[in-house]
């Protein structure tokens, strides 16, 4: 444990030095929030949202590239140290290199994704889209991106069993794939939809990270356990600046790297059950923008006032800083209560 620990601090010291010049590399760089009216998926306009976020115009977006870049690097150095003095990465998969590989081409895959969804709003190229990539078009490439992925996990992990407490485990042999690709884009939406407060998606993002990292521990998947542990460093980092008033902004980048990571993590673990309790603040905002969009969409009325949560929370007269620590503190409840979950047999 104490190697993880001590990936932990490196990771923390890393990004704790370099956020600040990459903050200021930022506003060189015009790589901040743009004064535009936001819209929705239907392109109107978000007059609540405006209303609650206008301050925030100008704040630098794209904590989320260093913490990808950082992180990246981190991990990839601490395996490779592994190698260099012959020490065994156990896993409990045949291929420790495809469970590698599945990190790597997750958190990279869908960095790379936002990073060009953060540049079409910023840069505002092709103002005929809605506040970045048309919905439809990043839905696709979700999809293709977490297809691949999911079958990396059938495939090279061997992975196609879902174990449910009292229930049992359950094979779904090739319905697996459709399985964790839409686990998958879940909630790497998830993710980017809890990122509308300072300091929420990055602070519920640790609690819930913390929790699969005693399951990791738990079971010895040296990987995960180092990967998580060097994240968890670079979010610490980050979330330091982000609290409220923020000082940099996650952006999709992060958020739809981070959110598919996570879920990613829990397949890895054979958490498929507790992944959506531990990550219960992430399934309360999507669903709650789910079930607006398609309230708006079929029944031609709001079924809420606002959506997400966070937001109807706000517009009931909540302090942004207040939210925000509630939702971390539901966070912990949740991922105690996902935990309690996972060591049932």
């Amino acid at each position: 444990m104490s190697l993880y620990l001590f990936a932990t601090f490196v990771s923390f010291l890393f990004n704790f030095f370099l956020i600040v010049p990459f903050i200021h590399f930022l506003y060189k760089a015009k790589f901040q929030r743009q004064n535009q009216q936001t819209k929705d998926a239907f392109n109107k306009p978000t007059p609540i949202f405006d209303k609650f976020h206008a301050h925030k115009m100008g704040t630098p977006v794209g904590g989320g590239i260093l913490i990808v870049v950082t992180t990246t690097l981190l991990f990839g150095f601490f395996v490779l140290l592994y190698a260099v003095f012959n020490k065994p990465l156990h896993a409990n998969y045949p291929s420790v290199i495809g469970e590698i590989k599945i990190i790597f081409f997750t958190f990279l895959g869908f960095a790379l994704l936002g990073i060009y969804d953060d540049l079409t709003k910023i840069l505002l190229w092709r103002k005929s889209l809605f506040f970045g990539l048309r919905m439809r078009h990043k839905f696709i490439l979700e999809i293709i991106l977490a297809t691949i992925i999911a079958y990396w996990l059938y495939s090279d992990l061997k992975i196609d069993i879902i174990h449910i407490p009292f229930f049992g485990v359950f094979t779904l042999g090739w319905f697996y794939i459709p399985f964790a690709s839409f686990v998958i884009v879940a909630f790497s939406n998830a993710v980017n939809i809890t990122d509308g407060l300072d300091g929420l998606a990055s602070g519920v993002l640790m609690i819930a990270l913390t929790g699969f990292w005693v399951i990791a521990r738990s079971i010895i998947d040296v990987p995960t356990s180092m990967f998580i542990g060097v994240w968890l460093g670079g979010l610490l980092a980050f979330l330091y600046f982000n609290i409220y008033p923020a000082r940099i902004i996650l952006g999709d980048t992060g958020a739809l790297s981070f959110g598919a990571m996570f879920a990613v993590i829990g397949l890895i673990l054979g958490k498929a059950f507790a992944l959506p309790m531990i990550g219960g603040v992430f399934i309360l905002e999507i669903v709650t923008s789910l079930v607006q969009l398609l309230s708006k969409k079929y029944l031609k009325r709001k079924m809420f006032t606002v959506a997400p949560f966070h937001l109807w929370l706000q517009l009931r007269g909540w302090e942004e800083p207040k939210v925000v620590m509630r939702l971390w503190l539901l966070s912990i409840i949740f991922s105690i209560f996902g935990l309690m979950i996972a060591f049932m047999k």
